[in-house]
């Protein structure tokens, strides 16, 4: 299990590396920058071949990769004819375009992944009632496990997506449902209720429903055509960023405990059960993952891209750039910052392993 989940994670690190870097890469050549080093991984080379100007390698450390630009550093002495070819010499639109390049990708990717997906086919829930809470108003509308609905209103549905959200946006009016039971079919008048739930960040919500559950065992695979295919994938990326930004937003409202936050052991750990759940399950993990990647690239913080697209906007907005040192102190701020995020998800990592001896030093130091 160790090996699968180690091997797993490797290539889905590797993958999502590969597809931020190579955003950078790709955006850096057309722009005319001179792309000096691809690196997938960090510290020392593992093996490397130079190919043109750009050197290509596989560093030791596979928690992360790095390009090495032509002039990314305002210190670095360049002849006059490299200048032009020099990440600091462009302007700050094309300096932006390579640095958003790489959180692009990794949306592109995921939109890739769930295309293919969707095109290849995913088991879709059908309107199969397995189970009618009693005294809710299926219930007493004599509605049973067994049953299935075909119908609401006239309108026919055969998916359990489109019955909830029928059923939620009924604001409690009167619904004629159909349901059959073998041969046999008839209607029924009923109203749903407001029933209070917990949503995923643990938050009360009401929402209208019936009190009927659907059923795993029965599913339909459904096939899209490239164009739908397309279109439900952006659909599916969208949602996902705005959960994973609303997920980060409730840690710091204190909604969601950040103890929830995994690192890479976490990672390895579900990549290795999804990778055993079959390709599937592991490439759309391998989406999530790459859209969390890129919105946590995106954030402010100086050191990622979205702290260097920070600075890029007040340079165009102010018409100068931004001073060198305020610059490399931020810069140091926010390497603090993610160097002290990643031993604090690596600690809740280990937290979960339940391995005595660190429970009990950290008990030691908490207490």
């Amino acid at each position: 299990m160790i090996g699968i989940s180690i091997i797993s994670v490797i290539i889905l690190l590797g993958i999502l590396i590969f597809a931020h870097e190579f955003g950078h890469f790709l955006v850096a050549k057309y722009s005319g920058v001179a792309v000096l080093k691809f690196s997938l991984g960090f510290g020392p080379k593992l093996v490397g071949k130079k190919i043109g100007e750009t050197e290509y390698r596989i560093s030791l450390i596979p928690l992360g990769g790095y390009i090495k630009l032509l002039g990314e550093s305002e210190n670095e002495e360049l002849q006059e004819e490299d200048e032009k070819r020099s990440f600091f010499k462009q302007p700050v639109w094309k300096r932006a375009a390579i640095v958003a390049a790489g959180p692009i990708f990794n949306f592109l990717l995921a939109i890739l992944i769930f295309a293919i997906v969707y095109m290849a086919g995913v088991p879709t829930l059908t309107t199969y009632v397995s189970g009618v809470q009693e005294g809710s108003p299926a219930f007493e509308a004599g509605i049973r496990e067994g049953n299935v609905i075909v119908a609401i209103d006239g309108k026919e549905i055969t998916r359990w997506e489109t019955l909830a959200e029928i059923i939620s946006k009924s604001d409690g009016s009167e619904l004629r449902i159909t349901i059959t039971r073998g041969e046999q079919s008839r209607d029924v008048l009923l109203k749903p209720r407001l029933y209070k739930a917990k949503n995923i960040f643990g938050e009360e919500i009401k929402s209208y429903k019936i009190g009927v559950s659907p059923s795993s065992e029965h599913t339909v695979v459904e096939r899209m055509n490239p164009f739908l295919a397309f279109w439900t994938s952006l659909k599916q990326t969208w949602f996902i960023s705005k959960l994973t930004v609303l997920s980060i937003i409730k840690i710091f409202e204190g909604v969601v405990s950040p103890r929830t936050l995994g690192g890479p052991i976490m990672i390895a750990q579900i990549a290795g059960a999804q990778v055993k759940e079959g390709i599937i399950p592991f490439v759309l993990f391998m989406a999530l993952l790459s859209i969390n990647l890129a919105i946590l690239n995106l954030l402010p913080i100086p050191i990622l891209d979205g702290g260097h697209l920070l600075f890029f906007l007040a340079e165009a907005v102010t018409g100068r750039e931004i001073n060198i040192k305020w610059r490399e102190m931020a810069q140091q701020i926010g390497l603090v910052i993610l160097i002290g995020l990643m031993i604090f998800v690596f600690i809740m990592d280990i937290e979960r392993l339940n391995i005595k001896w660190f429970d009990d030093f950290n008990k030691f130091f908490t207490r």
